[in-house]
C-alpha cells in the first residue's frame, strides 16, 4: 500500500470515527437528523424569530439578576425564597425563575427543529449536515439570512468555513 492510499484510508476511518462521534450526540433510540442546506434555509426564519426572543429573554433574565444581587448586597446563592426574603425580593425570585423556564423552553423549540445549540449567548446552532460524504456541522448564527458556513464536528465556531458554490450545488441535490 502507497503511503497516499494509507493517508486515504486513516482519512476515511477519521470520516467513520467523527460519523460515530455525531451518531452518539443524539438520543439512544435516535440517529441525528443529517439536514441539507435548503432544509436549514427553510428553518431559518421560524429559528431568527425564537432566537430573537431567546436573546431578549436572557438579557431580562441578566438585568433580573444584577436587580436581585443589587437588593441582596451579594450573588444569590438559589432563587428559592427564603423566609427573610423581603416582598420585592420574593417577586423578583419568582419572576427570574418563571423567565429561566420560558428561556430553557425556547431553546427546546430549537432543539426540536433539529437544532444543536452551540452558544446561546449569541445565537449560534448547528446542524447535522454532509459535506463531501463526511458529517459535518451545518452553522448558522443569529443575525443570518441563510446558512453560509460548515465545520468538522471536533471544530468550534473557529473552524468555520463558508459553503463554497461547489458544496452548495453538492448538498441542494
Amino acid at each position: 500500500m502507497s503511503n497516499q492510499e494509507g493517508r486515504r484510508r486513516a482519512a476515511g476511518d477519521n470520516d467513520r470515527a467523527l460519523e460515530q462521534q455525531a451518531l452518539s450526540d443524539a438520543a439512544p433510540s435516535e440517529a441525528p437528523r443529517v439536514f441539507t442546506i435548503s432544509e436549514v434555509n427553510a428553518l431559518i426564519p421560524s429559528l431568527s424569530l425564537v432566537v430573537a426572543q431567546q436573546l431578549r429573554e436572557q438579557s431580562h433574565i441578566e438585568q433580573g439578576l444584577a436587580e436581585l444581587t443589587r437588593l441582596l448586597g451579594e450573588t444569590p446563592q438559589s432563587l428559592e425564597d427564603r423566609t427573610t426574603d423581603e416582598p420585592e425580593v420574593k417577586r423578583l425570585k419568582a419572576d427570574l425563575r418563571r423567565r429561566m423556564r420560558h428561556y430553557a423552553q425556547g431553546w427546546a423549540k430549537v432543539r426540536q427543529l433539529g437544532g444543536v445549540v452551540k452558544d446561546p449567548q449569541i445565537g449560534l446552532v448547528d446542524f447535522y449536515g454532509r459535506v463531501e460524504g463526511r458529517v459535518v456541522w451545518l452553522c448558522w448564527r443569529y443575525g443570518e439570512d441563510s446558512l453560509g458556513f460548515f465545520h468538522e464536528l471536533d471544530s468550534g465556531f473557529r473552524g468555520r468555513r463558508p459553503l463554497s458554490a461547489h458544496v452548495k450545488r453538492s448538498l441542494l441535490n
